[in-house]
C-alpha cells in the first residue's frame, strides 16, 4: 500500500448526499478480485451514456478534474453494500482522499485498509472546501496527514482529527498484510519454538 503524507491536489465537488457503493462502482464490475483496472467505471452510470459516450457535464468528465485527486462530497458517503470494489476503484482512478461530513461505517473503514483517506469535516467548513472545489484545476487542495489539516488554494486552513493508529497505517503504508509482517520475526520464533516443543503437529 502506498504511504499517505502529504497530497496536494485538483478536488472534484460532488455535492450529493448519500453517495451509495453502487453509485461508485455498480453491481455488475463486481466480478474480478483484481484491484487494479476498476477506476474506468467508477461512478459508471453517471459517467457515461449507454453507449458508451461520456457524459460531458459529470464532474469528472469535465477537462478541470480528470486527474482529480480529491473529493469534496455531500453528507454520507459510501453508504449502501459492504463492496471493497469501491475504495479499490476510488483508488485505481487516482483519488487519495475524499471529504465528507459523514461516511458509512464499513466503506470508512475499508478506505484506510487501501490507502485511501476519508476525512469528517463540520458541514461549513465542507461547504468552505466545495466552493475551492469549483475553481477547477487550477485551485489545488493540500491534505497534510502528518499536521492533520487541509489547506485551501487561497490559503486557508482546516484541522481534522484521525485515529492515530489508522494515522500510523496510512502514513507508513501498511495494511492488514504489511502489519502482520511487522511481527514476521515474533512469528517465525513462535513457530520455531512451537515445533521443537510440539513436533507432532
Amino acid at each position: 500500500m502506498d504511504k499517505f503524507t502529504k497530497l496536494t491536489g485538483v478536488a472534484a465537488p460532488m455535492p450529493l448526499v448519500n453517495i451509495d457503493t453502487d453509485m461508485i462502482i455498480p453491481k455488475q464490475f463486481l466480478k474480478t478480485i483484481q484491484r487494479s483496472g476498476l477506476g474506468k467505471n467508477l461512478f459508471d452510470e453517471m459517467r457515461y451514456n449507454q453507449d458508451g459516450t461520456e457524459i460531458a457535464d459529470f464532474v469528472l468528465n469535465q477537462p478541470a478534474y480528470r486527474q482529480a485527486q480529491i473529493i469534496v462530497a455531500g453528507d454520507n458517503f459510501g453508504c449502501g453494500s459492504s463492496r471493497e470494489h469501491a475504495p479499490w476503484a476510488l483508488l485505481d482512478f487516482g483519488i487519495r482522499c475524499v471529504i465528507s461530513t459523514s461516511f458509512a461505517d464499513i466503506f470508512y473503514n475499508n478506505c484506510f485498509k487501501n490507502g485511501i483517506l476519508p476525512i469528517v469535516m463540520p458541514p461549513e467548513v465542507v461547504e468552505v472546501l466545495m466552493e475551492d472545489a469549483r475553481k477547477g484545476a487550477n485551485a489545488r487542495m493540500t491534505v497534510d496527514l502528518e499536521a492533520q489539516t487541509v489547506t485551501t488554494s487561497d490559503g486557508q486552513f482546516f484541522p481534522f482529527q484521525v485515529d492515530s493508529f489508522r494515522r500510523h497505517c496510512l502514513m507508513n503504508g501498511l495494511d492488514d498484510i504489511g502489519l502482520t509482517l511487522e511481527k514476521v520475526a515474533a512469528i517465525d520464533g513462535f513457530e520455531k519454538k512451537a515445533s521443537t516443543l510440539r513436533p507432532w503437529v
